[in-house]
């Protein structure tokens, strides 16, 4: 009775559970020296029921869990009881709590969000990986990454085009299309120009996608004081840290769901960039928000 086996060992109340309900078959002596349990501890723990864990964090949790669609895990949400309500608390201790509310996040699987292919050769100029997997970043606006994913409903494809900046981890600038052509990058640059603070020349890499090799693209990113960096072909892990955007993405945020037209998946889409950048916490920022961190790192 003192451990399961692959398991931990049973608590003092768990015990006294387990003695209760064999206590009519066999008798309380022997059940209480099998389980290594004093009698006054036993009813004791019998008197005293194992109350809820932190009560008065509930009702903030599952509003911090409602935000997405898919909900969020335990270490998002001990982050944001801690800087929005100011709570003490250990992420095992949310962990826990969660598991008493039945508030479970859906383990990830395969969906109708994938990545999208754009790679037809070489058709323009390509580049080396300048970033080499390197994906820390001490401030914004020093390495970002960019690639497209597509997203299946009903009626039709939807394609997500982000710029995402490794320091600070927010998504800088973003183009949503029902077709992946240089009308959509286009709007995607005219975004990130008009974001990016004088002076700054970042690294932006990518894939070898048709659309970062054309000329219009490799042009204005020069004219703008970026440097370009490409992944090797075929080779995903290169661009990983925009690849595990759209992961959280689809866990978050479209897993599970149908729209009833493009307009208002658009329209939940920005929502979403939006909560990411302003509400969702980052334990590689120490708990701050992209949007928290990039202006406390602009302001420095």
């Amino acid at each position: 009775m003192d451990r399961p086996e692959g398991g931990e060992a049973l608590s003092n109340r768990e015990k006294a559970a387990a003695v209760s309900e064999l206590s009519g078959r066999y008798p309380l002596f022997d059940l209480l020296e099998c389980a290594e349990l004093a009698r006054s501890t036993y009813y004791y723990a019998l008197s005293h029921p194992k109350g809820p864990t932190r009560p008065e964090l509930r009702d903030a949790a599952a509003e911090i869990f409602s935000r997405t669609a898919n909900g969020c895990g335990h270490r998002q949400i001990a982050m944001c009881l801690r800087a929005e309500q100011g709570a003490v608390v250990a992420d095992k201790t949310v962990l826990k709590m969660m598991r008493e509310m039945g508030l479970r996040c859906r383990i990830r699987r395969e969906t109708g969000c994938r990545k999208y292919s754009s790679y037809k050769g070489k058709v323009g100029d390509t580049f080396e990986n300048v970033i080499g997997r390197d994906f820390e970043a001490a401030a914004p606006w020093l390495k970002m990454g960019t690639d497209v994913t597509e997203f299946k409903q009903p009626w039709g494809k939807a394609y997500f085009a982000p710029v995402y900046d490794f320091g600070s981890k927010e998504i800088v600038a973003w183009s949503t299309s029902r077709r992946p052509d240089m009308a959509q990058q286009t709007r995607l640059l005219d975004s990130l120009m008009a974001k990016k603070p004088k002076g700054a020349k970042p690294v932006l890499h990518s894939d070898m996608g048709w659309q970062y090799q054309h000329a219009k693209w490799v042009k204005r990113l020069k004219d703008a004081g970026f440097v370009q960096s490409m992944s090797r072909k075929g080779n995903c892990l290169d661009n990983g840290a925009t690849e595990q955007v759209f992961g959280h993405l689809k866990d978050e945020f479209f897993r599970g769901r149908t729209w009833p037209d493009f307009d208002s998946f658009k329209a939940d889409l920005d929502a979403y960039v939006v909560h990411w950048n302003t509400r969702r916490r980052q334990a590689k920022l120490k708990g701050l928000t992209p949007e928290e961190f990039r202006n406390q790192s602009l302001a420095a």
